[in-house]
Order: C-alpha cells, then structure tokens, then sequence
C-alpha cells in the first residue's frame, strides 16, 4: 500500500532534499546525502479512516526463496520497548530472522543488524528510542555493514519518521506493526538497493497466519486481535495499531493447542482491547467469552488476557471466568480516572458508576478475583476533588497493584490540543499519593495470602539470591522462596508465611511438584 506522495510535504522537510524519481509504488530522494526509498508514510487522518473494507486472512506466508539463507553466519540483535503486543511483535520479527538463518545475540557489537522495536504510548520510551540511535551511530561509524531498523509503532507516528531522516540518516530501515511480515523484503531492499527504505502503512494490513516465532521459556503470548477503535482522546495507540480486527477463533484455537502440545505451562491473549474480540465478525456470532470458554477446555495450566477495556465487559465473560479451571483469577481492567466528568474528556464511554458497578458483579462470580488497573494522573483540567474521586475508587474496588502515569500529551491525539494547565508539581504530589494507597493496598492484599497454600509457577531464580526462586500464584503475585533450580518452569504449592508490598514470602510444601 503506497500513500498518495503528494503529501509528503506534510511531514518531510524537503528543503535540504532531492527527489530522485517518483512513480506509484514509492518515492525516492536525497537527504543530507543519503538515498531514501519512502514507500508509504505515517499519516494520522488515514489512520482514523474506519472503512468497511474487508480483511483478508492469508495462511500461506513464506520467506522470498532468494531470503531464506541470507542471513547464514550473521547474527541479530531485537531491542523491545513497551507493552506484551510489542514483546510479541518481537517474537515474530526475531522469529523471521531466524528462518532466513540469523542467529540472535545479546552482545550488540557482533550483530550484524540491529532492531529496535519501539513504543508510542508515552514521550519519555520515545525519548530513550532516539537516546539508543545516537548511541548506536557510533558503532555504524565503526561498521558501515551493520543495519539498523526502527520498528514498531513510534514508527507510525508523524513526527518520528521526519526526525530519523533528518538527524538519524543512518538507520537502513523503519517499518511499522502492520507490515512485520515484509522484513525479509525491506532487508532485500535495503540491503541491495544500499538506500534507507522507509515503509509504514497507515491503514491496516490484512491478518498473517502461520508467522515464525521465537518463543523462550515457560510462557507464551498468541494475539486474538489487532488494532482500536477506542480513540481515547489521550492514546495514539488506534493511529498506529489501526481498526479492530479478530483473528479467526479456530486459528486462535488451533495455536493454542499447538503451544499446550509444546509443553507451555501459561497463555496470555492479546489485545489492545480483548472484550471486542468477535465484533467484527459479520458471518459470527462469536465472541470473547465464547473463546475464553474453548480457552478452558484445551490443556494448558494457565490462561489470561491482556488488555480489558470497561466498556465491552460484558456478563458472558464474567459467568465464563467464574468457572475457574485453567481460567486465572488476575483481570486486568485499566480505569484511567476515577472521575465521570474526567472519563468523558477521556473518552472512555462510561462513568465511575458502570465502572464499580462491572468491578462488583466480577468480585461477586469470581472467587478470589485479583484486580489491576492503569491510571493517569494530571489529565488536563483536573481538578484536586476530581483526583479525590480516582482515589475513593481506588478504595472502593481495593486494587492489589496499578501502572500509574503522569499524563503527557502525544502529538497527534485530541488531548494534545487541550491546555496541560496542571502544574508538573501538582501532577508530582498526585502520582505519590496515589502510589502511597496502590503500595498500602498491595500490602494488605499479599497480607491476606498469609498461612494460606498457593499454587506457584517457578519462574527461576531471585535475582540477588540463586537460593531463592521467584514464580507467580494464578492471581499473578510474585512469591520468593528457597527450593532449587530443578524447580524452574514447574508448578509447587508455596505456604506464605510473609508479606512485602509488592511479594510475598513462603516455604516450598512439601508434595508432589506438578509439571504441568
């Protein structure tokens, strides 16, 4: 998909650039010195065009034959910024580069390309992303072979694509999260055709069965959506993920059971929304409690989701969840604020009241429910008794832990045009409060797990003490105790006996370990 170059202007400085030659598939010109293929570019008002086109889903993905041993005796360096999605993008990418015959390391001065797979969703990830590309130019200087690639989704932002070319015009490559199965191509044409190439499309790809993925360890990520349709006036996630679109329920399936088969002891769907899985769907009537139902009869321990939006929270789920089983306890289910008047500015389409109302009904179905939120602080126009608000809800709910932000306006979103008329200090004071009840909240809820048996799945080794393990029960609380390596990757009963604000201690009980 190419955009109409026209419009390049709107987000290019060409006052220092030649274009080259121009046609329907991509422009190429001359920046500071340096050749530039751009494809296609961010644009955020074709970002928010949400048409009725149909998604495609195409199950016949391969590499080029001319890529499939390009990378024989290279080695790839993926740096991951930001949320579970990109974590999983970064599976799939290094997954890729492992069919074409790359080899990873951690070491990035013996990589022979290197990935940073960024984030958007706050200005300070952009600002070590841009950090990381000045460090990194040294060691282009020192080895002119190395590629380097920006990926993810500060790649669709507008401003981001400008700045690399204008001041990092050595990266080789900058490609979006709609067209991570093109990096085979992109690497073919950057590397021959020895040019930046520059391809982030605005609109939506189709969906991409069947991608490689280099999983590690005990747990796995499978997404059931792309995209949101949200628009909260804050988030420039929609801009860059694009339109809500549904994986196929056998092909999520089909994965799943495939990952259980492989001995992985816990799933986490993704979504940026994963309450809108299945509305897309017009041939349908499918939706996400309907998986999370076919989710507990497949045979894998563990199975959670991550990320709920209030708004599409509906009964099915809750009845679903409060059947247990391989279901866990933990429901991450972000809040933003705990004011109605605020909520609105946000655009989050409902009030404190549906909010406490949906947090009581979960609490009623599900025993021992475990609730996470996410919530920002200093939003424009916040009053000190709208914040008094989103800490008597965070009261009332009683959540065992939150991410907790300062608001920063993106470039891009609603909110950016509204006045940050809240002082950084008053934001600073409010951010330690609440963080002061989230810690105090934390505590009493790991104190209410003393004496009591849980189910641990052991993760591996504390980090200050190799006789300590670290794991987490099913609601997602980190547990110490002394056991030994034979113990990683299994699941063992842990008696608390100590509660820390943010984990608890215990001792190994002594019975048979289930490996799941």
């Amino acid at each position: 998909m190419t955009n109409n170059t026209k419009d390049y202007s709107k987000y290019f400085d060409f006052s220092n650039a030649k274009i080259l030659s121009e046609d329907e598939e991509s422009t190429r010109v001359r920046i500071n010195g340096r050749e530039i293929q751009i494809k296609s570019q961010p644009d955020y008002r074709e970002g928010k065009r949400r048409g009725k086109e149909s998604i495609a889903v195409h199950t016949d993905f391969s590499i080029p034959e001319d890529m499939e041993n390009f990378g024989e005796g290279k080695r790839y360096h993926v740096q991951t910024y930001g949320c579970q999605m990109n974590e999983h993008d970064s599976e799939t990418i290094k997954g890729l580069l492992e069919q074409m015959g790359y080899t990873g390391t951690e070491d990035r001065t013996q990589a022979d390309i290197i990935l940073l797979n960024t984030c958007a969703i706050r200005e300070n990830a952009e600002d070590r992303v841009f950090g990381e590309l000045g460090h990194l130019k040294v060691l282009k200087t020192e080895r002119p072979g190395l590629m380097i690639g920006v990926c993810g989704c500060m790649s669709q932002e507008e401003g981001v694509v400008n700045r690399i070319l204008q001041k990092h015009g050595f990266v080789d490559m900058i490609f979006g999260t709609h067209n991570v199965h093109r990096l085979p191509h992109l690497i073919r044409e950057a590397v021959f055709g020895k040019e930046m190439v520059v391809e982030v499309w605005s609109k939506e790809g189709d969906i991409i069965e069947n991608l490689p993925k280099k999983r590690e360890g005990m747990r796995a990520w499978v997404n059931i959506m792309y995209g949101c349709d949200k628009f909260c006036t804050y988030c420039i996630v929609p801009y860059t993920r694009g339109k809500e679109r549904s994986r196929r329920p056998e092909d999520v399936i089909a994965e799943v059971r495939e990952l259980a088969r492989q001995g992985f002891k816990e799933i986490t769907l993704l979504g940026q929304n994963v309450n809108a899985y299945g509305k897309d769907f017009e041939d349908l009537d499918y939706r996400f409690g309907d998986l999370m139902e076919d989710m507990s009869k497949i045979d894998v321990p563990r199975v959670r989701f991550t990320t709920s939006h209030p708004r599409d929270f509906d009964d099915r789920l809750i009845q679903v969840l409060g059947g247990g089983g391989n279901l866990v306890e933990h429901i991450h289910l972000p809040v933003q604020s705990g004011s109605s008047a605020v909520l609105k500015k946000m655009s989050r389409k409902y009030t404190r009241e549906h909010y406490l109302e949906l947090a009581a009904k979960i609490r009623k179905v599900v025993p021992d429910a475990v609730l996470t939120t996410d919530i920002i602080v200093g939003f424009p126009g916040e009053s000190d008794e709208q914040f008094e608000e989103t800490l008597s809800l965070v009261r009332e709910v009683g959540y065992d832990s939150a991410y907790t932000f300062i608001y920063s306006p993106r470039e891009g979103t609603p909110a950016a045009s509204m006045a940050d008329d809240i002082p950084m200090e008053v934001k600073k004071r409010r951010l330690a409060a609440l963080n002061a009840l989230i810690k105090e909240q934390s505590r009493r809820g790991n104190e209410a797990l003393t004496g009591r048996t849980v189910e641990v799945l052991v993760e591996g080794e504390s980090k200050n003490n190799a006789s300590v393990l670290a794991g987490r029960t099913r609601g997602n609380k980190l547990v110490h105790f002394e056991g030994g390596p034979e113990l990683v990757g299994t699941f063992v009963q842990v008696k608390i006996n100590d509660a820390k604000s943010w984990y608890v201690k215990g001792d190994l009980v002594e019975t048979p370990v289930f490996a799941g």
